[in-house]
């Protein structure tokens, strides 16, 4: 098993051909000066011992060792051990509004990308608890199953947009329904479901909903994202707005607003809590405060490889290659010249 660390840099393999180009170019203006200083032969009498393959040796030694310093950027890791690992923690969902009032900027970026901001910081700040993510809007959408990755979790949780849930509105009874699934495995383990939206034109089963979901152990804590004086959704193309979304019937601007209310009926029916996502630091400490006084488990035995980096092997070996340069002279070698390699002689 292995993985690259940094293969990013692996672009400046690129430059080799470009090396490759310039030493022949080199080498062709030496030759040309070297006619234009007088006949080729007199002039290579006049300086015997210089070899006529060293130079491309040494340019040969320079790639290798070039090649090898950036595979040591890129830092190739290799699994050298497998052990089983059990953990203490939490099962927690996190179910993230992805309807079109989440494109209202009226909290920075948008009412998504601070969702987003803030359930990234909340994982940060996780031990050894189990995640999940669940996108929802007109529908619920499983995103990611419960995992201890946190790195491929915020990868996912990056990833989600507006456009993965074509049916629009915010079915809250679906996403809670669709969290209780997450938790079928693990019937022993203490579970929560960490809700974040502007609660605006949420279902009216949510409660009821949140109601089945404490029957199971299920805590609910809400994060309510946006403000309540609200703010209008753009339509925009190419990152600039082209206009704002329209009521169809009236055709006015909607102006789309964080509704606290149903977020806090839906927390309260699960015995969780509620916050306002407006303030990252504020939330993140809630939650932890939150999970502290929640009861944690212990997970079935899980094998993780552990990777070691094999950089040093590498940069050592590049090195060696500029050091072996360095001593290596473009003067013909004595014994090499014994041997009459090229037959140039004369008898």
């Amino acid at each position: 098993m292995y993985e690259l660390d940094e293969s990013k840099y692996f672009y400046l393999l690129l430059l080799l051909p470009f090396l490759v180009l310039l030493f022949f170019y080199v080498q062709y203006w030496k030759i040309k000066s070297q006619k234009a200083f007088g006949d080729l032969e007199l002039v290579k009498k006049l300086s015997p011992e210089k070899s006529r393959f060293k130079p491309a040796l040494k340019f040969i030694l320079i790639l290798l060792a070039f090649g090898m310093i950036i595979l040591a950027l890129v830092n190739p890791k290799i699994g050298t051990k497998v052990e089983k690992v059990k953990r203490e923690g939490i099962d927690i969902v996190f179910a993230i509004d992805v309807s079109k009032s989440m494109l209202a900027e009226d909290i920075a970026p948008n009412r998504l990308e601070k969702s987003k901001q803030v359930v990234s910081q909340i994982i940060n700040n996780l031990g050894s608890d189990r995640i999940g993510i669940i996108a929802y809007a007109g529908s619920a959408f499983p995103v990611l199953p419960i995992t201890t990755d946190y790195n491929v979790a915020k990868m996912y949780l990056q990833s989600m947009n507006q456009g993965m849930i074509s049916s629009q509105g915010s079915n809250l009874d679906e996403a809670i329904k669709l969290s209780k699934t997450y938790f079928e495995g693990s019937p022993n383990t203490s579970k929560v479901m960490i809700l974040v939206s502007d609660g605006e034109d949420h279902s009216e089963g949510a409660e009821d909903a949140a109601e089945e979901a404490k029957k199971i152990g299920m805590k609910i804590i809400t994060i309510g994202i946006g403000t309540t004086a609200g703010g209008p959704i753009p339509n925009k193309r190419n990152g600039v707005i082209e206009s704002f979304h329209r009521d169809r019937s009236t055709g006015e601007v909607v102006v789309t607003k964080l509704r606290p209310e149903g977020l806090e009926a839906i927390a309260k029916a699960a015995k969780g809590g509620y916050v306002n996502g407006s303030n990252t630091k504020q939330v993140v400490e809630f939650i932890k405060k939150s999970l502290n006084n929640i009861q944690k488990t212990e997970f079935e035995a899980t094998e993780t490889a552990n990777f070691q980096s094999q950089f040093q092997w590498f940069l050592g070996f590049g090195f060696f290659l500029l050091l072996l340069d360095v001593f290596l002279l473009e003067r013909k070698t004595k014994w090499v010249q014994k041997m009459d390699l090229f037959n140039e002689k004369k008898h």
